[in-house]
Order: C-alpha cells, then sequence, then structure tokens
C-alpha cells in the first residue's frame, strides 16, 4: 500500500460533526465486528457523522440513511478516509 493512501486515514471517532468519510477497515473480530457490519460500517461504505452527545459519547452517524449512535471506544476502530 502506498504512503499516499495512507495519508488522510483516521478513526471514526476523530470525525468531526457534518464531516463524512468513507470507511476503509473496521479494526476488530468477533461479536463486535460483526456487529458493526450489520450496522453497515463496511468498506467503501460512506458515513456522516451528525452529531455528538453533549458529553461528547456517544456519537450519531448516518450509515446507509440511518441514524447510529456508538460509543466512541466502538467508533474508534472503525478507520476511515476523510473527504
Amino acid at each position: 500500500m502506498d504512503e499516499d493512501a495512507t495519508k488522510d486515514r483516521t478513526h471514526l471517532g476523530a470525525i468531526a460533526p457534518g464531516e463524512r468519510c468513507t470507511v476503509a477497515r473496521v479494526g476488530c473480530d468477533g461479536c463486535l465486528g460483526q456487529r458493526l457490519g450489520d450496522l453497515g460500517l463496511v468498506p467503501g461504505e460512506e458515513v456522516m457523522v451528525v452529531r455528538n452527545a453533549p458529553l461528547r459519547d456517544p456519537i450519531e452517524i448516518k450509515v446507509s440513511g440511518f441514524l447510529v449512535s456508538l460509543r466512541r471506544c466502538e467508533a474508534s476502530l472503525v478507520e476511515v478516509v476523510a473527504r
């Protein structure tokens, strides 16, 4: 993988409300990885961060037309490419 492809990668928990990104990979396996995939967080899927809760946890995202709330620790496992 070249350096430019990984340059703009970050995790979903670091994306500001109102910004869009694309899922690059989900960095966990097992039940949690399955759950995140079932919620629509699969590589190539576009995600928009809608808002943060008052204490910044959880965050609300829009994926595949659905609003989903994730704990910030779960969102930090999803590697994304900022747009």
